[in-house]
């Protein structure tokens, strides 16, 4: 995932965002599809959606975020 920000920064997207999906793939299988971890992974594809101005992308995956952590988060 370091990796992934690194190319972001370098503006390096494809590579970037190929390196956050591969993370959001593991993440799910190793971990599940709601583990809180996750929604860190999502937040940084989102961030470099938005910065590339893919609005409805970030969105999209920031709803996901957000619904991960909402299921989550201790009461």
């Amino acid at each position: 995932m370091l990796l992934a920000a690194l190319y972001a920064r370098q503006g390096r997207n494809a590579e970037a965002e190929r390196l956050f999906k591969r993370s959001v793939a593991t993440f799910e299988k190793t971990l599940g599809p709601n583990h809180p971890d996750l929604a860190g992974v999502l937040d940084n594809l989102a961030g470099l959606y938005k910065d590339q101005g893919r609005y409805a992308d970030a969105r999209q995956v920031l709803k996901r975020s957000m619904a991960i952590r909402e299921k989550t988060r201790p009461i």
